[in-house]
């Protein structure tokens, strides 16, 4: 199998390492934008796009900086590759355009969104089924200096809002879910701010409500809690679910009715594979670009 990879951050090693457990054989391209850049075992170096033509491309993963997405993907559109794209799928809403031309082009395309691989998450999408949900509660609250060690945190993507940062992209994945469980919601409303001591001019905490017919959905995220926290409360009629995404359980009125040996690292390799299984052999509608297009209005709505 032959990849094309465009940007080889951190998120970028970990769709290698779940392609080298999948796939052991596969050859992994870089699109680098210099030739001074250093090289990465396992990774070969191309400097245009125009290389790709006698390449037979299986599929490119885009995963540079989130303000360079739509560039990239237009370029790429005209191959004819399929698109395994990082969450989000832009930095900003652009009335479609992007997600037309996709289509137009017919390209295969997913937008990776790896929360939905949770073995917990997955556990309470049927559990819910058919039962009346009253509220809904998300908080995703994780300390930015502490994401990438031995890196000033104001020197990354996620601290600069130019290049496409701030805690309600980064941690999308909580509107994705809610989303993913709960369809579009009837309407939104939402608060960013940088209030803290963090001193980015990213958004450091986001607060949405999402509205639908009989209840609410609660979504918290930050970038200044120290003690991480990331969770999902769905109050039913009878009972409440708590899902701690940090430990794959789930508790049934804190009784654990569900619980993993997973990672959400493990997440990686169970999206890789059915990426590879489902949407690239069989064109499976998952989590496609106008799917994420439609959650990005969600995040970025009135902005």
């Amino acid at each position: 199998m032959k990849v094309l990879i465009v940007g080889l951050g951190s998120i970028a090693q970990k769709h290698i390492s779940a392609l080298k457990k999948i796939k052991f054989n596969s050859h992994i391209y870089a699109l680098r934008s210099s030739d001074k850049v250093s090289e990465v075992m396992g990774v070969q170096n191309i400097f245009s796009l125009d290389e790709v033509k006698d390449l037979n491309i299986d599929f490119a993963i885009i995963s540079n900086l989130t303000s360079k997405h739509r560039e990239t993907i237009l370029n790429i559109i005209p191959y004819n590759i399929p698109l395994f794209i990082e969450k989000p799928l832009i930095s900003n809403l652009d009335n479609g355009v992007l997600v037309n031309k996709i289509r137009e082009n017919n390209n295969i395309n997913y937008v990776a969104c790896n929360l939905r691989f949770m073995d917990c998450l997955r556990f309470t999408k049927g559990y819910i089924i058919n039962k009346r949900v009253n509220e809904v509660n998300i908080y995703c609250g994780s300390y930015l200096p502490d994401w990438r060690p031995g890196r000033d945190y104001k020197s990354t993507y996620s601290a600069n809002i130019e290049q496409g940062g701030g805690v309600h992209m980064d941690l999308i994945h909580e509107i994705d879910y809610a989303y993913w469980l709960f369809g579009e919601p009837i309407s939104v409303s939402k608060i960013l701010s940088n209030k803290s001591s963090l001193n980015i001019n990213s958004f450091d905490y986001a607060n949405y409500v999402l509205n639908y017919t009989g209840f609410n959905v609660g979504i918290v995220l930050n970038y200044f809690r120290k003690d991480s926290k990331r969770t999902l409360e769905i109050v039913l009629e009878e009972e409440t679910i708590l899902v701690d995404l940090l430990k794959n359980k789930v508790y049934r009125n804190n009784d654990i009715i569900f619980e993993s040996e997973k990672t959400i690292i493990d997440t990686y390799d169970d999206q890789l594979k059915f990426f590879i299984n489902e949407v690239l052999t069989y064109n499976e509608k998952f989590n496609s670009a106008y799917e994420a297009y439609e959650i990005l209005k969600i995040c970025l709505q009135n902005d």
